[in-house]
Protein backbone atom coordinates (compact mmCIF):
# COMPACT_ATOMS: atom_id res chain seq x y z
CA UNK A 1 0.00 0.00 0.00
CA UNK A 2 1.45 3.35 -0.98
CA UNK A 3 0.29 6.91 -0.73
CA UNK A 4 1.59 10.37 -1.61
CA UNK A 5 1.60 13.47 0.55
CA UNK A 6 1.46 15.69 -2.56
CA UNK A 7 -1.99 17.05 -3.34
CA UNK A 8 -3.43 16.38 -6.76
CA UNK A 9 -3.17 19.32 -9.17
CA UNK A 10 -6.72 20.04 -10.32
CA UNK A 11 -5.80 23.05 -12.44
CA UNK A 12 -7.09 22.41 -15.97
CA UNK A 13 -4.55 22.27 -18.79
CA UNK A 14 -4.16 25.51 -20.74
CA UNK A 15 -5.46 25.03 -24.27
CA UNK A 16 -5.08 28.58 -25.51
CA UNK A 17 -2.37 30.06 -27.68
CA UNK A 18 1.25 30.67 -26.64
CA UNK A 19 3.51 33.63 -27.44
CA UNK A 20 7.29 33.78 -27.74
CA UNK A 21 8.83 35.45 -24.67
CA UNK A 22 12.50 36.47 -24.39
CA UNK A 23 13.24 36.86 -20.68
CA UNK A 24 16.88 37.93 -21.20
CA UNK A 25 15.86 40.64 -23.65
CA UNK A 26 13.24 42.00 -21.24
CA UNK A 27 15.79 41.98 -18.40
CA UNK A 28 18.30 43.98 -20.47
CA UNK A 29 15.65 46.52 -21.54
CA UNK A 30 14.37 46.93 -17.97
CA UNK A 31 17.90 47.32 -16.59
CA UNK A 32 18.80 49.91 -19.22
CA UNK A 33 15.60 51.88 -18.67
CA UNK A 34 15.99 51.90 -14.89
CA UNK A 35 19.65 52.93 -15.16
CA UNK A 36 18.79 55.82 -17.46
CA UNK A 37 15.89 56.85 -15.22
CA UNK A 38 18.13 56.76 -12.12
CA UNK A 39 20.78 58.93 -13.81
CA UNK A 40 18.21 61.50 -15.01
CA UNK A 41 16.47 61.71 -11.63
CA UNK A 42 19.83 62.01 -9.87
CA UNK A 43 20.76 64.97 -12.06
CA UNK A 44 17.38 66.65 -11.60
CA UNK A 45 16.59 65.95 -7.96
CA UNK A 46 19.74 64.97 -6.05
CA UNK A 47 20.46 67.17 -3.03
CA UNK A 48 23.55 69.40 -2.96
CA UNK A 49 26.60 68.42 -0.95
CA UNK A 50 26.38 71.02 1.81
CA UNK A 51 29.47 71.59 3.93
CA UNK A 52 29.02 70.80 7.65
CA UNK A 53 28.77 73.57 10.23
CA UNK A 54 31.65 73.72 12.71
CA UNK A 55 32.32 75.55 15.93
CA UNK A 56 35.34 77.23 14.32
CA UNK A 57 33.16 78.57 11.51
CA UNK A 58 30.52 79.71 14.01
CA UNK A 59 33.00 81.51 16.27
CA UNK A 60 34.57 83.33 13.31
CA UNK A 61 31.39 84.40 11.53
CA UNK A 62 29.23 85.05 14.62
CA UNK A 63 31.59 85.83 17.54
CA UNK A 64 28.94 87.72 19.53
CA UNK A 65 26.49 84.83 19.33
CA UNK A 66 29.24 82.36 20.23
CA UNK A 67 30.20 84.31 23.35
CA UNK A 68 26.56 84.83 24.36
CA UNK A 69 25.92 81.10 24.04
CA UNK A 70 29.09 80.19 25.92
CA UNK A 71 28.10 82.56 28.73
CA UNK A 72 24.67 80.92 28.99
CA UNK A 73 26.42 77.56 29.26
CA UNK A 74 28.57 78.96 32.04
CA UNK A 75 25.70 80.30 34.13
CA UNK A 76 23.38 77.33 33.45
CA UNK A 77 20.67 79.18 31.48
CA UNK A 78 21.19 77.56 28.06
CA UNK A 79 18.85 75.06 26.45
CA UNK A 80 21.28 72.22 27.08
CA UNK A 81 21.82 73.19 30.73
CA UNK A 82 18.05 73.13 31.39
CA UNK A 83 17.16 70.28 28.99
CA UNK A 84 16.66 67.42 31.43
CA UNK A 85 17.19 63.68 30.78
CA UNK A 86 19.24 62.19 29.22
CA UNK A 87 21.72 65.05 29.75
CA UNK A 88 20.97 66.45 33.22
CA UNK A 89 18.26 66.84 35.84
CA UNK A 90 16.64 69.92 34.32
CA UNK A 91 12.94 70.05 33.50
CA UNK A 92 13.00 72.03 30.26
CA UNK A 93 12.16 69.28 27.77
CA UNK A 94 10.81 66.43 29.88
CA UNK A 95 7.86 65.01 27.93
CA UNK A 96 5.05 62.87 29.25
CA UNK A 97 1.62 61.56 28.30
CA UNK A 98 -0.63 60.73 31.27
CA UNK A 99 1.31 58.23 33.38
CA UNK A 100 3.87 57.56 30.62
CA UNK A 101 7.16 59.31 31.42
CA UNK A 102 9.87 57.37 29.56
CA UNK A 103 12.31 60.29 29.61
CA UNK A 104 12.28 60.32 33.41
CA UNK A 105 12.29 56.52 33.66
CA UNK A 106 15.46 56.21 31.58
CA UNK A 107 17.18 58.97 33.56
CA UNK A 108 20.46 60.74 32.84
CA UNK A 109 22.42 58.43 30.54
CA UNK A 110 24.66 61.04 28.87
CA UNK A 111 25.53 63.52 31.65
CA UNK A 112 26.54 67.03 30.55
CA UNK A 113 27.45 69.78 33.01
CA UNK A 114 27.32 72.71 30.58
CA UNK A 115 29.66 75.01 32.56
CA UNK A 116 32.35 72.36 32.87
CA UNK A 117 31.86 70.74 29.47
CA UNK A 118 31.81 73.91 27.35
CA UNK A 119 33.91 76.42 29.31
CA UNK A 120 35.96 75.19 32.30
CA UNK A 121 37.30 71.89 30.92
CA UNK A 122 38.23 73.26 27.45
CA UNK A 123 40.06 76.18 29.07
CA UNK A 124 41.98 73.74 31.26
CA UNK A 125 43.46 72.22 28.11
CA UNK A 126 45.17 75.49 27.10
CA UNK A 127 48.87 75.09 27.97
CA UNK A 128 51.20 77.76 29.38
CA UNK A 129 48.55 80.39 30.06
CA UNK A 130 48.66 81.35 33.75
CA UNK A 131 46.20 84.21 33.16
CA UNK A 132 43.47 81.81 32.13
CA UNK A 133 44.19 79.50 35.05
CA UNK A 134 43.97 82.42 37.51
CA UNK A 135 40.67 83.49 35.96
CA UNK A 136 39.27 79.96 36.31
CA UNK A 137 40.48 79.72 39.93
CA UNK A 138 38.86 83.09 40.75
CA UNK A 139 35.59 82.08 39.14
CA UNK A 140 35.47 78.69 40.87
CA UNK A 141 36.25 80.24 44.26
CA UNK A 142 33.39 82.74 44.04
CA UNK A 143 29.91 81.89 45.42
CA UNK A 144 27.22 80.92 42.93
CA UNK A 145 25.43 84.26 43.34
CA UNK A 146 28.56 86.18 42.40
CA UNK A 147 29.25 83.89 39.44
CA UNK A 148 25.74 84.52 38.13
CA UNK A 149 26.12 88.30 38.56
CA UNK A 150 29.36 88.30 36.57
CA UNK A 151 27.85 86.20 33.78
CA UNK A 152 24.67 88.28 33.51
CA UNK A 153 26.64 91.55 33.41
CA UNK A 154 28.98 90.16 30.75
CA UNK A 155 26.07 88.83 28.67
CA UNK A 156 24.35 92.24 28.68
CA UNK A 157 27.62 93.98 27.81
CA UNK A 158 28.02 91.78 24.72
CA UNK A 159 25.07 93.62 23.17
CA UNK A 160 27.29 96.75 22.99
CA UNK A 161 30.63 95.00 22.40
CA UNK A 162 32.85 95.57 19.38
CA UNK A 163 35.07 92.96 17.76
CA UNK A 164 38.45 93.67 16.23
CA UNK A 165 39.86 91.91 13.20
CA UNK A 166 42.24 89.91 15.39
CA UNK A 167 39.30 88.46 17.32
CA UNK A 168 39.69 90.60 20.45
CA UNK A 169 36.55 91.84 22.21
CA UNK A 170 36.08 95.40 23.50
CA UNK A 171 33.45 95.77 26.23
CA UNK A 172 32.08 98.83 28.01
CA UNK A 173 33.33 99.22 31.58
CA UNK A 174 31.59 96.97 34.09
CA UNK A 175 31.94 94.45 36.90
CA UNK A 176 32.51 91.24 34.95
CA UNK A 177 35.08 89.59 37.20
CA UNK A 178 37.19 86.91 35.45
CA UNK A 179 34.53 86.14 32.84
CA UNK A 180 36.01 88.36 30.03
CA UNK A 181 39.42 86.70 30.32
CA UNK A 182 37.83 83.25 30.24
CA UNK A 183 35.59 84.01 27.29
CA UNK A 184 38.32 85.69 25.24
CA UNK A 185 40.51 82.61 25.62
CA UNK A 186 37.57 80.34 24.79
CA UNK A 187 36.84 82.37 21.64
CA UNK A 188 40.46 82.13 20.53
CA UNK A 189 40.44 78.38 21.18
CA UNK A 190 37.24 77.98 19.15
CA UNK A 191 38.51 80.07 16.23
CA UNK A 192 41.66 77.97 16.07
CA UNK A 193 39.57 74.79 15.77
CA UNK A 194 40.77 73.41 19.10
CA UNK A 195 37.46 73.65 20.97
CA UNK A 196 35.65 71.22 18.67
CA UNK A 197 38.40 68.65 19.11
CA UNK A 198 38.18 69.02 22.88
CA UNK A 199 34.41 68.49 22.90
CA UNK A 200 34.61 65.39 20.68
CA UNK A 201 37.41 63.69 22.64
CA UNK A 202 36.30 60.97 25.04
CA UNK A 203 37.51 57.78 26.68
CA UNK A 204 36.18 55.71 23.78
CA UNK A 205 38.52 54.24 21.18
CA UNK A 206 36.64 55.89 18.30
CA UNK A 207 36.16 59.62 18.77
CA UNK A 208 32.81 59.80 16.99
CA UNK A 209 30.47 61.18 19.66
CA UNK A 210 29.40 64.61 18.38
CA UNK A 211 26.68 65.12 21.00
CA UNK A 212 28.46 67.92 22.87
CA UNK A 213 29.43 70.11 19.89
CA UNK A 214 26.01 69.67 18.29
CA UNK A 215 24.17 70.66 21.46
CA UNK A 216 26.51 73.62 21.92
CA UNK A 217 25.84 74.92 18.40
CA UNK A 218 22.11 74.22 18.78
CA UNK A 219 22.03 76.55 21.81
CA UNK A 220 23.20 79.38 19.54
CA UNK A 221 21.66 80.80 16.37
CA UNK A 222 23.94 79.21 13.78
CA UNK A 223 22.01 75.99 13.13
CA UNK A 224 18.61 77.68 13.29
CA UNK A 225 19.59 80.32 10.74
CA UNK A 226 21.08 77.71 8.45
CA UNK A 227 18.01 75.47 8.77
CA UNK A 228 15.76 78.39 7.86
CA UNK A 229 17.77 79.11 4.71
CA UNK A 230 17.63 75.45 3.70
CA UNK A 231 13.88 75.11 4.44
CA UNK A 232 14.40 72.58 7.22
CA UNK A 233 12.31 74.16 9.98
CA UNK A 234 9.30 72.38 11.44
CA UNK A 235 6.88 74.75 9.72
CA UNK A 236 8.09 73.35 6.40
CA UNK A 237 7.69 69.65 7.25
CA UNK A 238 11.12 69.47 8.84
CA UNK A 239 12.97 66.20 8.42
CA UNK A 240 10.89 65.14 5.41
CA UNK A 241 12.80 67.70 3.31
CA UNK A 242 16.34 67.41 2.04
CA UNK A 243 18.51 70.53 2.02
CA UNK A 244 16.94 73.31 -0.03
CA UNK A 245 13.70 72.53 -1.85
CA UNK A 246 14.68 68.98 -2.73
CA UNK A 247 12.33 66.10 -1.89
CA UNK A 248 13.40 63.99 1.05
CA UNK A 249 12.47 60.64 2.50
CA UNK A 250 8.87 60.15 1.42
CA UNK A 251 8.33 57.36 3.94
CA UNK A 252 8.71 59.95 6.72
CA UNK A 253 5.59 61.86 5.70
CA UNK A 254 3.40 59.81 8.00
CA UNK A 255 5.52 60.85 10.98
CA UNK A 256 5.96 64.52 10.06
CA UNK A 257 2.26 64.85 9.18
CA UNK A 258 1.22 64.69 12.82
CA UNK A 259 3.41 67.66 13.75
CA UNK A 260 1.30 69.85 11.44
CA UNK A 261 -2.10 69.11 13.03
CA UNK A 262 -3.64 69.61 16.44
CA UNK A 263 -3.29 68.60 19.20
CA UNK A 264 0.27 67.56 18.28
CA UNK A 265 1.20 70.88 16.66
CA UNK A 266 0.87 72.99 19.81
CA UNK A 267 1.70 70.35 22.41
CA UNK A 268 4.95 70.48 24.38
CA UNK A 269 4.80 66.68 24.42
CA UNK A 270 4.48 66.37 20.64
CA UNK A 271 7.38 63.96 20.17
CA UNK A 272 6.02 61.43 22.65
CA UNK A 273 2.44 61.81 21.37
CA UNK A 274 3.54 61.21 17.78
CA UNK A 275 5.48 58.09 18.84
CA UNK A 276 2.39 56.76 20.64
CA UNK A 277 0.13 57.51 17.68
CA UNK A 278 2.48 55.76 15.27
CA UNK A 279 2.79 52.80 17.63
CA UNK A 280 -0.99 52.36 17.70
CA UNK A 281 -1.26 52.67 13.91
CA UNK A 282 1.61 50.23 13.36
CA UNK A 283 0.08 47.68 15.71
CA UNK A 284 -3.27 48.02 13.94
CA UNK A 285 -1.56 47.34 10.62
CA UNK A 286 0.33 44.32 11.95
CA UNK A 287 -2.77 42.88 13.60
CA UNK A 288 -5.08 43.24 10.57
CA UNK A 289 -5.41 39.43 10.21
CA UNK A 290 -6.80 39.28 13.76
CA UNK A 291 -9.13 42.32 13.76
CA UNK A 292 -12.76 41.41 12.92
CA UNK A 293 -14.08 43.52 10.09
CA UNK A 294 -10.71 44.56 8.69
CA UNK A 295 -9.68 40.99 8.03
CA UNK A 296 -12.95 40.39 6.13
CA UNK A 297 -12.49 43.18 3.59
CA UNK A 298 -10.98 40.84 0.92
CA UNK A 299 -14.14 38.72 1.15
CA UNK A 300 -16.35 41.74 0.54
CA UNK A 301 -14.18 43.07 -2.29
CA UNK A 302 -12.76 40.02 -4.11
CA UNK A 303 -9.98 41.85 -5.94
CA UNK A 304 -8.09 38.62 -6.49
CA UNK A 305 -10.95 37.27 -8.59
CA UNK A 306 -10.72 40.28 -10.87
CA UNK A 307 -6.97 39.91 -11.25
CA UNK A 308 -7.12 36.16 -11.85
CA UNK A 309 -10.41 36.17 -13.76
CA UNK A 310 -9.02 34.01 -16.57
CA UNK A 311 -7.99 31.37 -14.03
CA UNK A 312 -11.41 31.28 -12.38
CA UNK A 313 -13.18 31.18 -15.74
CA UNK A 314 -11.05 28.21 -16.77
CA UNK A 315 -11.94 26.42 -13.54
CA UNK A 316 -15.67 26.83 -14.20
CA UNK A 317 -15.31 25.32 -17.64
Amino acid sequence: MSFSLRSKDRTPEWKGSYAHYDLVKELCIALGAMTLLAVVLTILFSSPDEKPSTIAQWSRSMPADFLTTATSELDGTSGTAEYGPPYNNGTGSVQHAAFLKPQEWLGVSHPIDSAKAYVIEPLDTIPNDPGVQRAIATYNAAPAKQQLAWSEAYSKALEKATFAADGSVKLPAGAYGPVPAMMSSLLALAQSGGLEGTLVSSSQFFQTDYTKPLLFMADGKLLEERAEKLHLLGEQWGMMNETGSYPGQSWLWLYTFWYQVEPFKSSTNADLLVVLAMTVLSLAFVLIPFIPGLRDIPRWIPVQRLIWREHYRAQRT
